[in-house]
C-alpha cells in the first residue's frame, strides 16, 4: 500500500489506515501533522507489506515465508517478458510435477509402489509422465502465466518462482504414494495495485483453466474422443483443469480464493460455484460422453 501526501482526518471513519493499527493511539485529527518541536511533517511515501488478518495475503507470500521489505519495480517492458531465471524456474516446477504425476501414473497400490514399478517398468513409467505433461502442463503453466500477465498489465513486477521444498515434497509423497499434492511455486507480484485490481490478478488463474476446460469440452463435442492417441489425453485434460481452478478457488492461506474474497464475495461465490460444477459435469458426464 502507498500513502502520499495528506490524509482526509475524517477517512478513518469509512476506511481502515493500516498505520492506525501501529500507533497505540490516534493523534487528534487537527493535529495530525503536528511535532513535537513545533515543525510540520512534510508529506512523504510509505510502502508497507499488508499485515491485517481481515484482508488477502500478500501475492508474494507463499507457502508460510514471510516477505521481507523490498524496492517496489514499477514494469515497464514488455507483458510477455520472462527473465532467464523465471524461466528456470518454470522449466524446474513442471518437471517436478510430470515426475510427481508419472508416479501417479504406475501407481499400482501399496506403500513404495510408484517406486518399484517405476523401476520395474521404466517405459510406462515415461509413457505415463509424457502423456501427463502434455495434459496437466498447461492447466499449470497457463494459470501462473495468467496470474503474470494480469499483473503486469497494471503495471506491477511479477515473475513466477519455485519453491524447492514444496516441490521435493510432491516429488517425494507421489513417489512413496501415488499421491499428487504440490505446492510447485507461485506467481511473485510486487506494486501498488487497488484491492479490485488484486482480486483480477488472482482470478486470472482460475478463470484461465476454465477455458481451456471448456477446449477440453469442445474437443470432446465434436468427437476428437474418438482419435486414438486423443482420448487418454482428454480425461486427464478435462479433470486436471477442473481441480486446479477449483483447488485455487478456495478461500485460504495464499490461495487465489482467499485474494478473490476479499476484493468480492459476489464474484467469489459465482466462479466458485462454475468451478464445481465442472467438477460435477466430468464426474457425471464426461464418461458418457467419451
Amino acid at each position: 500500500m502507498i500513502v502520499t501526501g495528506k490524509r482526509d482526518p475524517r477517512a478513518w471513519r469509512v476506511d481502515d489506515d493500516p498505520f492506525d493499527k501501529l500507533e497505540s493511539k490516534r493523534a487528534p485529527p487537527s493535529h495530525s501533522s503536528a511535532r513535537d518541536d513545533s515543525s510540520r511533517r512534510r508529506p512523504s511515501v510509505r510502502v508497507v507489506f499488508a499485515t491485517n488478518k481481515g484482508g488477502g495475503e500478500p501475492f508474494f507470500r507463499v507457502f508460510g515465508e514471510t516477505p521481507k521489505p523490498k524496492r517496489v519495480y514499477i514494469h515497464k517492458g514488455s507483458i510477455w517478458h520472462f527473465s532467464k531465471k523465471e524461466i528456470e524456474h518454470l522449466t524446474l516446477a513442471t518437471f517436478a510435477f510430470t515426475l510427481a504425476l508419472a508416479f501417479m501414473s504406475v501407481n499400482t497400490g501399496g506403500l513404495f509402489a510408484p517406486i518399484f514399478e517405476a523401476l520395474n517398468h521404466p517405459s510406462e513409467f515415461i509413457i505415463g509422465g509424457g502423456k501427463y505433461f502434455v495434459a496437466f502442463g498447461p492447466a499449470f503453466l497457463l494459470h501462473e502465466i495468467a496470474h503474470k500477465i494480469v499483473a503486469r498489465k497494471y503495471g506491477c513486477w511479477a515473475e513466477f518462482r519455485a519453491s524447492p521444498a514444496g516441490l521435493r515434497f510432491g516429488v517425494i509423497l507421489a513417489a512413496v504414494t501415488g499421491l499428487v499434492f504440490m505446492a510447485p511455486g507461485a506467481v511473485m507480484v510486487m506494486g501498488n495495485t487497488t484491492k479490485q485490481q488484486f482480486g483480477k490478478i488472482a482470478l486470472a488463474g482460475p478463470v484461465t483453466n476454465i477455458a481451456l476446460w471448456v477446449i477440453g469440452l469442445i474437443a470432446v463435442l465434436f468427437g476428437a474422443a474418438s482419435i486414438g492417441l486423443v482420448k487418454p489425453i482428454l480425461v486427464p485434460w478435462m479433470w486436471a483443469n477442473a481441480v486446479l481452478a477449483t483447488f485455487n478457488m478456495l478461500p485460504f492461506g495464499p490461495l487465489d480464493g482467499r485474494k478473490i474474497k476479499t476484493w468480492s464475495t459476489p464474484v467469489f461465490y459465482i466462479w466458485m460455484a462454475i468451478c464445481i460444477s465442472l467438477l460435477w459435469f466430468n464426474l457425471e458426464h464426461l464418461k458418457s460422453l467419451l
